[in-house]
C-alpha cells in the first residue's frame, strides 16, 4: 500500500509542477489553484507513505521519479531539448531508483 500511495504523490508532485508552469508565475489564478492543490495533495500523500516506508527511499523514490517525469514532460510537451547530459541525468535517476528498491528498501 505504501508504494500505491508513493504513487500517487508522485502523480500530484508532476501534476503540480506542471500547473506551475502554466501559471506564468502565479498571475494566472486557476494554474496556480491546481499548483496548491496538488502540492498539498501530493505531501499529504508522501506523508501517509512514511508510515510504512522509510523516509530515505521515499523522498529519494518520490523527488527521483518526479524530476525524471517533469525532464520528460519538458522534453515531450513543452519543446525542451534533450542533450546528452540530460539524458544521462534522467538515466541515473532511474538507476538510483531501481538501486534502492533492490537494496531492501522498506
Amino acid at each position: 500500500m505504501g508504494y500505491l500511495l508513493l504513487a500517487g504523490a508522485i502523480a500530484a508532485e508532476v501534476g503540480a509542477t506542471t500547473a506551475m508552469k502554466y501559471s506564468e508565475g502565479f498571475s494566472k489564478l486557476w494554474p496556480s489553484l491546481l499548483t496548491l492543490l496538488g502540492y498539498v495533495v501530493s505531501f499529504s500523500l508522501l506523508a501517509q507513505t512514511l508510515r510504512t516506508l522509510s523516509i530515505g527511499t521515499a523522498y529519494a523514490i518520490w523527488a527521483g521519479v518526479g524530476t525524471a517525469a517533469i525532464a520528460a514532460i519538458g522534453i515531450l510537451f513543452m519543446g525542451e531539448g534533450l542533450t546528452a547530459a540530460k539524458a544521462a541525468g534522467i538515466a541515473l535517476i532511474i538507476v538510483g531508483v531501481v538501486v534502492l528498491n533492490l537494496g531492501g528498501a522498506h
